[in-house]
């Protein structure tokens, strides 16, 4: 005897229904979440448009700052004296290229000296330097040489013509015993130069 079975889905309605609730909370929190990255999305193009905003008004009031000095600062050349006119060919004519001194410097300074700084105020030039006291040598030969090497370079000796020795100082540093000393460059401006 042959038994045949048959299965009935009684709850076919029920598992659709279901499904239904499924689909439709996962379009609904699909859409919840496009909502909510578009409202970010905006307000974060807000935030950086007003910024960019502000930035393009500073720029502008800036820029109408800067050329309201200019008209202030612009002079006809009816105005110029002929004095105006002396001194500024002077500042053009007395002025010193820095760059080429410092490598002027760097072409007199040997392996025994070091120099520690370097100032100018008011026309003069002053060196700092140490050298290490080694008992073969006389230290004060080796500043005087190097002072010598200096008036003899023209790229510092053109603008510094009176070069001098100052202080000196024997100094122990760290267990090592140096020389301090100073050495000043005199420009034609300065007071000294000037006598």
């Amino acid at each position: 005897m042959n038994v045949f079975y048959f299965k009935i889905n009684l709850n076919k309605f029920g598992e659709l229904r279901l499904q239904q609730e499924k689909e439709s909370k996962t379009f609904r929190n699909a859409v919840i979440v496009f909502v909510l990255g578009a409202i970010l999305v905006m307000a974060g193009w807000y935030v950086v448009s007003n910024q960019m905003d502000e930035k393009i008004e500073n720029r502008k009031s800036y820029l109408a700052e800067t050329q309201n000095e200019l008209q202030r600062y612009e002079t006809s050349g009816d105005y110029l004296s002929s004095n105006d006119l002396d001194r500024l060919a002077q500042t053009f004519n007395n002025r010193i290229f820095w760059a080429k001194k410092m490598v002027a410097l760097g072409q007199e300074i040997d392996d025994k000296l070091a120099v520690r700084k370097f100032s100018y105020a008011n026309g003069v030039l002053t060196i700092n330097g140490i050298t290490e006291i080694d008992p073969n040598v006389r230290e004060i030969d080796l500043i005087n040489t190097f002072i010598n090497r200096l008036k003899s370079n023209p790229e510092i000796a053109n603008d510094f013509p009176d070069i001098k020795s100052g202080q000196i100082l024997k100094q122990i540093v760290k267990d090592t015993a140096i020389f301090e000393f100073v050495i000043e460059c005199y420009s034609r401006d300065s007071q000294r130069g000037a006598r």
